[in-house]
């Protein structure tokens, strides 16, 4: 019997469910040439804000055990070039549903953003960070508050009548209150989780590594947080939700459907493996078929 990987993700079928995250996978054009970008579940395209940013200044990239960390700062053309030429560019070259990751500054700039992708037709879905640890206003703030985090959804509900996913952050005592405040404000679904911020320091110089002395840890060491959240969240709400932290085997995402999640986002991993993604989506069938699973959405939330 042939494995099936498909999943559904707010009313749209993946073949799998394997996503690179924003900002692993630039905008998806760039890594055409390493592979064919037909075979993801779906592609999460690199972070767009309503103007155009030059992110943080560098260093923006540390290492360190377990993972690493970044501070970019969300640099990107802004939301025009995304929908008027971008996006266009991706969908030439496949037939993978895109995923445009959306932050903001003020409730009103998401929205902003939102009615501009709701318009592009190559976006299937809409994903909006309020999760952003390495930005100074904005980002992470409308995340940590139930109140605030409903009043981007209800903002980003209006603007759009696509899939809306909200992409939470980790840096709360209790995630369960802002994923039902998001549930309750019509989003589709939710996205967990983001980086945890960190800091490294090099004892030579006695400065901070990075410029921004802060930045978002991601890696092998968040995936037990990630799957928590994930848990967490998808014993609360009705939603499906797409994992996302430290994946980079397909025993991972695995467990990570297990845990609650539909899809799953490869974050980190594609950038000390390219092929990080395609190679997990091949190993799937083969531990699939080692634990006698015939069809991957028998799992979803299974424990």
């Amino acid at each position: 019997m042939v494995s099936d990987t498909s999943v559904t993700l707010g009313g749209i079928r993946l073949k799998n469910p394997v996503i690179p995250a924003s900002g692993t996978f630039g905008f998806g054009f760039e890594m055409a040439a390493c592979y064919d970008l037909n075979r993801l579940g779906a592609i999460a395209l690199k972070g767009t804000t309503l103007e155009p940013r030059f992110g943080n200044p560098t260093p923006r990239i540390a290492e360190c055990t377990g993972g690493l960390l970044n501070a970019v700062g969300l640099q990107n053309p802004g939301i025009d070039a995304l929908v008027s030429d971008i996006a266009p560019k991706v969908r030439a070259l496949c037939d993978t549903p895109l995923i445009a990751n959306i932050s903001g500054f003020a409730v009103d700039e998401y929205g902003i953003c939102c009615e501009k992708a709701d318009a592009c037709a190559e976006i299937d879905i809409i994903e909006v960070n309020i999760s952003c640890p390495n930005v100074h206003q904005g980002g992470m703030t409308f995340g940590t508050d139930p109140a605030a985090a409903a009043a981007v959804t209800r903002r980003a509900r209006k603007a759009t009548s696509k899939p809306l996913f909200i992409k939470l952050t980790p840096n709360v005592s209790d995630i369960v209150p802002i994923a039902k405040a998001c549930e309750d404000e019509g989003a589709d679904g939710l996205t967990l989780i983001n980086t945890l911020p960190g800091m490294r320091i090099d004892i030579r110089r006695r400065k901070p590594v990075l410029a921004n002395r802060t930045g978002g840890f991601s890696g092998p060491a968040l995936f037990p947080i990630a799957v928590r959240f994930v848990n967490q969240a998808a014993t609360a709400c009705r939603i499906p939700i797409i994992g996302c932290g430290g994946v980079s085997t397909a025993e991972e995402v695995i467990e990570m459907m297990m845990a609650g999640a539909t899809a799953v986002q490869v974050g980190s991993a594609n950038l000390r493996d390219p092929l990080a993604c395609p190679t997990i989506i091949d190993a799937l069938p083969a531990v699939m078929k080692q634990l006698n699973i015939d069809k991957l959405e028998d799992i979803i939330g299974i424990i």
